[in-house]
């Protein structure tokens, strides 16, 4: 299937091994991981950076298996959820850096622009799914005002 928006094609990536238990060899126990992934929490990482502490320091491949929680259900649990989820807050921090761009001096560069419009409608397309999941108020919208505001 073609990309969204892009003309390539291809799902060339690396991919997990197909695991349906946790490997014995991790040396941490259920109870241990879920006290670093709060103490990690409580230090202010956000969720994929709880994941890669713990898959290259502590040697825990996944915390799912492990645990049988998501980092963002034990997270919730322990009162530690983000209040936007942290892959809006990124395309929000590049649509910032891409507006930034634009109104520096380079009003003439075209390709920034269409990339901001894509990052834009990612968003968009984001926040009607949270809103349904629940995650995100009904009321909350997106502008680039706001989002500025919320990211610093």
């Amino acid at each position: 299937m073609a990309r969204m928006h892009a003309r390539r094609r291809g799902s060339s990536r690396s991919r997990r091994p197909l695991l349906t238990e946790n490997p014995e060899w991790v040396p941490l126990s259920k109870e241990e991981i879920v006290e670093l992934v709060v103490k990690l929490g409580k230090e202010g990482m956000t969720s994929s950076k709880i994941g890669m502490v713990l898959r290259d320091q502590h040697a825990v491949p996944n915390v799912k298996l492990a645990t049988g929680q998501t980092v963002m259900d034990v997270l919730n649990e322990n009162g530690l959820s983000p209040k936007l989820p942290e892959d809006l807050m990124a395309l929000m921090r590049k649509a910032i850096n891409l507006n930034l761009h634009i109104q520096n001096g380079n009003r003439g560069d075209t390709s920034n622009r269409r990339g901001l419009q894509l990052v834009e409608s990612k968003i968009r397309r984001l926040v009607k799914y949270y809103k349904r999941m629940d995650i995100l108020p009904g009321n909350w919208n997106y502008s680039l005002k706001n989002a500025e505001l919320l990211i610093e």
